[in-house]
């Protein structure tokens, strides 16, 4: 059974009850997601109860809440959590209330959004209660009058509210399987809907919300782009319901692939891993799409619009997110949309920032939209099958870019824009990932899942003038990224013992990927007359040819609750990949020779978990991950006589170990995690776009607290530091990595209250500190790094049948730039951060 911290105490109880007197409380069990029916032996020979008369009366902090029998017993309930709702399914049981009508009550406390009351088809009643961060917890008890649920409002994500228990336990499928967190020897970070919800009240991008609130993380590049923004000094894979979304050239886009109305959860695996395969030399990213209502229709509305502060008309966007779903008795759905148009950018100082700041990619002027759609059959007690569509795109539709003229002038200057751009083709993301999934929870006594996907993947970035240099066919030009992949999963989690103590994961992984990445070239007279604002396409060229990989990857991992107190996890993966690239020639004129590369790469995991106290645990582990080399990104500068053979195709293996403490109180939970890894055969980008494989160091330190401190605030924050080095030579003498890849200290810190019962208010902050630890620091990513300071204010207030949302970020307009923009010793890169901007919204469901 799976606990969870709970806050405020309020009670349904159900039977025959007294005018003057409530039922007494009693605690047997608590019910939690992911929640089986949870069944209590009664009688269940009566006949039909009538549910008379709903009333709602205050109890303590929470609320007691009576439903008033005409007599006879209640059977046993059904209890289910699916999203931020409990709910309670009564059988045998009638609504009888004047007129004919269920019941409902709209936020009845600051931490339950609504209770609803319904008569369903089969002579069933429906409690539906949802909470505001997170799904009701149940106590259930028989009661000789009927039945008696003590429901205490859940929490939600990794800063929400600290809520009120014995132990806290956040289950996560990102290990493969639903594991509890406290078992897992690593850090984990989960952030739920709600919290996705509340980030977006000031951020759209969903690599600004996790710059926030992951530890280890970099900050946002305030651009498309997450280069830069590394997880451990390391690139990160992130998954769509387990859908790989890196491609073998890597395009550094993987975070704009959705959006954040699309998501249910999002679970964050700190440092190297195998477990999904290649390109978690960081960690993994999980992303889990939104689910099905409890009932058999819910819709939720979401409507907002943002602006700058210093030009409104020129900033002005909005945004629309609708959400419909439901379960059936053998079926259930899910479909959300949304559309957002976001305007120009102006940072500090009232100029507008360049909508390519960083030469990566922008997210200014841009309209996206995103779609996905859900069913799901259970076709049996065991055996359900799921498929999911999930489409995003995004497109800059934008007049300005990057003012030349800013390099004629002394001294570090800021990028600025400039009005006129003339391009057809603009900056896009387009991606779009099926899945269909099956799963048996009887198969050699196990849970058996398999997946078969496909994804399509394009982006597009800003023009290159590259007439300066020969490799790049002295031509200005504008590449894409063009991707598609299919592939599957299937595993095993198979109990070796009655007591289901020990368990062996296993099962195999396959993807096939074909990724490429061709060129328009322009016009340069054009492009001259027009002072750099006029594109004429030309033509095409191939900058990297096609390149076929596909991949096996077979595991198996043990899990061993060995007793009350220590948990022992173990395993093995073994991956074959293969690449297939054609003959071509570069943009610089180059004949290269294709042919074929194979990978091979077995990997190992070992860790465990040592309950100290009931509320200290300790934990520790070693893991590899690997990825593989951007072999497009080295077929693209290839020099004359170059071939495929003269590769090294040895993937990158990193070793990673990591020691840590989790602290978990009544009103306080903590992380603190130490962490060293280090691989012979690093990739590290250098300035003319090429990799340099190297031996390579990565060591730091990560923290995390929340705390509650009385009935009303809650308080909280991350602290995040590491340094990483690099052996240029493999002589043995290591000198620091790039700021690209080693972040400055990180701290964030955020106070939330309870401001009335339907208003909350928080402050959060964001703290990047300074790096100079270079010599020559003139090179690409050795720039000095000078830290910055933000804050942001969120509060959510309840008016009418909705919430009111209020957003201001960079409440303070601090004037800082990015550090991606500082490490660019390019001038026209140097772009400032946005200064502060307003968003306003409207939720509520129907």
């Amino acid at each position: 059974m799976k606990t969870k911290l709970v806050r405020f105490g309020w009670t349904i109880a159900l039977g025959i009850v007294m005018e003057t007197m409530a039922m007494p409380l009693g605690a047997q069990e608590i019910i939690s997601e992911p929640s089986p029916s949870v069944t209590v032996e009664l009688d269940q020979g009566t006949s039909l109860v009538q549910v008379q008369e709903v009333r709602l009366e205050p109890s303590g902090p929470g609320l007691e809440i009576i439903l008033v029998t005409a007599g006879g017993a209640i059977a046993s309930p059904n209890l289910q959590t699916v999203g931020n709702a409990l709910i309670i399914d009564l059988p045998n049981t009638l609504m009888a209330l004047p007129g004919g009508q269920g019941f409902e009550e709209v936020s009845p406390t600051a931490d339950i959004a609504f209770v609803s009351v319904t008569q369903m088809n089969d002579n069933q009643v429906r409690l539906a209660i949802t909470g505001v961060n997170g799904p009701p917890e149940a106590e259930v008890k028989p009661n000789s009058q009927g039945l008696e649920l003590l429901i205490r409002p859940g929490g939600a994500g990794t800063t929400a509210e600290i809520e009120e228990s014995e132990a806290l336990q956040i289950v996560v499928s990102a290990t493969r399987t639903e594991e509890e967190i406290a078992n897992i020897p690593r850090s984990v970070t989960v952030i739920e809907r709600a919290e996705i919800e509340q980030q977006t009240q000031v951020y759209s991008s969903l690599a600004d919300i996790l710059g926030q609130l992951v530890p280890g993380l970099a900050p946002s590049t305030g651009s498309a782009s997450q280069f830069g923004q590394a997880l451990r000094g390391r690139n990160v894979l992130v998954l769509i319901d387990g859908v790989p979304q890196t491609t073998n050239r890597n395009a550094f886009r993987d975070l704009q692939t959705i959006a954040p109305s699309a998501i249910e959860r999002i679970e964050v695996i700190q440092g190297p891993t195998a477990i999904y395969g290649d390109g978690a030399t960081g960690g993994v990213i999980n992303i889990i799409t939104r689910g099905p209502a409890p009932e058999p229709f819910l819709a939720s509305t979401r409507l907002a619009i943002n602006t700058d502060f210093d030009s409104v008309s020129n900033s002005l966007g909005g945004m629309v997110e609708q959400y419909v779903g439901g379960t059936l008795d053998y079926a259930d759905y899910a479909f959300t949309a949304s559309y957002e148009s976001v305007g120009g950018f102006f940072d500090a100082l009232g100029n507008r920032i360049p909508p390519d700041p960083n030469g990566q990619g922008g997210v200014s002027d841009t309209n996206s939209f995103n779609v996905l759609g859900k069913l799901g059959i259970n076709m049996t007690d065991e055996q359900r099958l799921q498929i999911t569509i999930n489409h995003f795109q995004a497109t800059q539709n934008t007049d300005f870019t990057v003012d030349p003229s800013i390099t004629a002038i002394a001294g570090r200057q800021r990028s600025q824009a400039i009005d006129g751009l003339d391009l057809d083709t603009p900056q896009t993301s387009n991606n779009t990932v099926v899945s269909l999934d099956y799963s048996h929870s009887n198969v050699l006594n196990g849970n058996l899942k398999g997946q078969i996907y496909y994804r399509d993947y394009l982006t597009r970035f800003f023009p290159f003038d590259g007439r300066a240099s020969v490799s790049l066919g002295n031509s200005i030009f504008q590449s894409e990224i063009d991707s598609t992949e299919w592939g599957g999963r299937l595993q095993l989690d198979t109990p070796l013992t009655e007591e289901k103590n020990l368990r062996l994961l296993w099962g195999a992984d396959y993807n096939n990927e074909s990724t490429a990445q061709p060129v328009n070239i322009f016009d340069p007279v054009t492009f001259d007359s027009s002072g750099g604002l006029s594109y004429r396409n030309t033509g095409k060229r191939t900058w990297v040819p096609s390149l076929n990989q596909n991949s096996l990857g077979l595991f198996g991992q043990l899990n061993w609750r060995a007793n009350d107190w220590l948990t022992l996890l173990g395993g093995i993966r073994h991956e074959q990949v293969g690449l297939s690239v054609d003959d071509f020639t570069s943009l610089g004129g180059n004949t290269v020779q294709g042919g074929d590369l194979s990978y091979d790469a077995t990997l190992f995991n070992l860790g465990g978990v040592v309950d100290v106290t009931d509320n200290i645990s300790l934990f520790a582990s070693f893991a590899q991950g690997f990825s593989l080399a951007d072999v497009g990104l080295v077929l693209r500068n290839a020099p004359v006589g170059f071939s495929l053979a003269t590769l090294q195709p040895e993937a990158q293996r990193v070793n990673n170990y990591e020691i840590g403490v989790r602290g978990n109180w009544q009103n306080l939970r903590f992380s603190l995690a130490g962490f060293y890894n280090s691989s012979d055969l690093g990739t590290t980008f250098t300035a003319p776009g090429e990799i340099l494989r190297a031996p390579e160091r990565v060591y730091g330190v990560e923290a995390t607290i929340d705390a509650r401190v009385g009935e009303s605030w809650q308080l909280g924050g991350t602290f995040s530091l590491s340094a990483g080095e690099i052996d240029r030579l493999n002589t043995g003498n290591y000198t620091p990595l790039d700021g690209f890849r080693i972040a400055p200290v990180k701290l964030t810190a955020y106070v939330q209250h309870q401001t009335t019962p339907g208003w909350q208010n928080r402050l959060q902050l964001l703290y990047s500190g300074d790096r100079d630890v270079f010599s020559n620091n003139t090179v690409f990513g050795q720039l000095p790094v000078s830290s910055y300071v933000t804050l942001d204010y969120i509060s959510r207030i309840n008016v009418g049948p909705g919430k009111l949302e209020i957003g201001i970020a960079n409440l303070l307009n601090t004037d800082y730039f990015p550090v991606v923009s500082q490490l660019q010793p390019n001038e026209l890169s140097n772009a400032a951060a946005r200064g502060r901007f307003l968003r306003i919204g409207y939720m509520f469901e129907w």
